[in-house]
């Protein structure tokens, strides 16, 4: 749906190890890291940008990230907690969103709300 998202971050080395860590499960890696900025992504393809940024904090957004499966739902909540994110939903079924919508909630040190989700 989309080609890549840019957040601008405060603090570019917790960003780095907690997006790291959180997207392991979900098959992205991290592609390309310099002092301004670090890209993730499947297969070496950066499609999330993070800006070090040292300006005021923005209000947060929300991305949601497509998982193969549950297990890898539960391991991307479980390693972004690990890596310092704040549980803002734990894995489980949202029958109110779709009868097999299995998500998981984070939100990563700059406060946006990032979700693993499978539905199947």
């Amino acid at each position: 749906m989309y080609d890549h998202v840019g957040l601008h971050v405060k603090d570019l080395p917790a960003s780095v190890r907690f997006y790291k860590a959180a997207l392991a499960s979900l098959g992205h890696e991290l592609c390309s890291q310099d002092a301004g900025g670090a890209g993730f992504g499947p297969g070496g393809e950066a499609a999330l940008w993070l800006y070090a940024d040292k300006g005021t904090k923005a209000p947060g957004v929300h991305i949601a990230f497509k998982a193969k499966d549950r297990a890898a739902v539960d391991a991307f909540h479980k390693a972004g907690l690990k890596a310092g994110g704040a549980d803002n939903g734990k894995p489980g079924l949202r029958a109110d969103y779709s009868p097999k919508y299995y998500a998981a909630f984070l939100t990563d040190p700059d406060g946006n709300n990032v979700e693993a989700v499978c539905l199947t």
